[in-house]
């Protein structure tokens, strides 16, 4: 473990350099993802998202041979662990994940939407739970490494107890999976308020049920962003909040962390867990590492610059 990155906040910030705002080409986002890994931050970040739907494309870049530059793609792309985003629906996620494997990918975790909102979530839940035990990782003479992390995206409405429930259940019967929330996006309803944030954060808790996050959480203290009149939730907040929540406290405790705008008071409690593993929170996608990464360095929670 890097001595500039604390324990508390190793692999929070995967890379979502191809997704909106960023939207970074894919040979790009390989290329800068391998120097992130290189880098002294390396311990910050997580796989590379990218979507099914840019699978051949990614196999791509790693099959390609004959020419200097394509050669160079290959061997950037090569090496390092992908998160698989299921932007083409829960049904083609096997033929995605064959894909990849067969170019030589390490897939370590797939998140997909298992409902839109208001849907109820049961009917994808119950196909993604037998995608996910019917993966080869599954059986451990099957699969060599860590098994795939699987995540079920909850929209926080109709149904969302009762899919916890069928999560916790399948976490109970070894299924490594784990729920995913949004917590951004392009309309108003898309940003879950500091009390609904904190009641799902609590939820999880209460069926020791790890979760991931997405969207929104552009910068480490809850603001408003002047361009869209949209309160973004602050991941420097959620993490003070899920440290909150994992010692027992009460969603108004919890929420009013998540409301908090005072840096200094959501500091405090990620500098006095540095040194722990990081509890229920798995992390966030991020478009950028290094607006994440700079916040940290300015909040004093991880030890160093650019410069080095």
């Amino acid at each position: 473990m890097s001595t500039q990155v604390p324990r508390l906040l190793a692999g929070l910030v995967d890379d979502a350099a191809v997704f909106p705002p960023g939207s970074a080409s894919l040979p790009d986002a390989v290329t800068a993802h391998h120097q992130h890994r290189a880098s002294w931050y390396a311990d910050l970040v997580g796989p590379l998202l990218v979507p099914a739907s840019a699978a051949d494309t990614l196999t791509d870049l790693t099959s390609q041979t004959g020419q200097t530059d394509q050669t160079d793609q290959a061997d950037q792309a090569a090496g390092f662990e992908v998160g698989l985003i299921g932007d083409t629906g829960i049904a083609r996620l096997p033929a995605a994940l064959t894909r990849l494997a067969a170019g030589g990918l390490v897939v370590r975790q797939v998140e997909v939407a298992v409902a839109r909102r208001g849907e109820d979530p049961q009917p994808g839940l119950t196909e993604l739970l037998r995608i996910a035990g019917d993966h080869p990782d599954r059986e451990p003479a099957r699969s060599e490494g860590p098994a795939v992390a699987w995540y079920a995206e909850l929209p926080l409405t109709f149904g969302l107890s009762a899919a916890l429930d069928t999560l916790a259940e399948a976490r109970a019967a070894d299924v490594p999976i784990a729920a995913k929330f949004r917590t951004g996006g392009l309309a108003a309803e898309l940003f879950p308020t500091p009390v609904e944030l904190a009641a799902v954060i609590c939820a999880c808790r209460d069926r020791d049920l790890p979760f991931k996050l997405t969207a929104g959480l552009h910068h480490a203290v809850r603001h408003l962003d002047p361009e869209t009149g949209f309160t973004h939730h602050g991941f420097g907040n959620v993490l003070a909040a899920t440290l909150a929540a994992a010692a027992d406290a009460e969603v108004d405790v919890v929420a009013a962390l998540l409301a908090d705008t005072d840096a200094l008071r959501l500091v405090e409690p990620a500098r006095a867990a540095r040194d722990a593993d990081r509890p229920l929170w798995v992390g966030f996608g991020s478009c950028s590492v290094r607006e994440p990464l700079t916040d940290l360095i300015r909040l004093g929670l991880v030890n160093g610059g650019f410069d080095r």
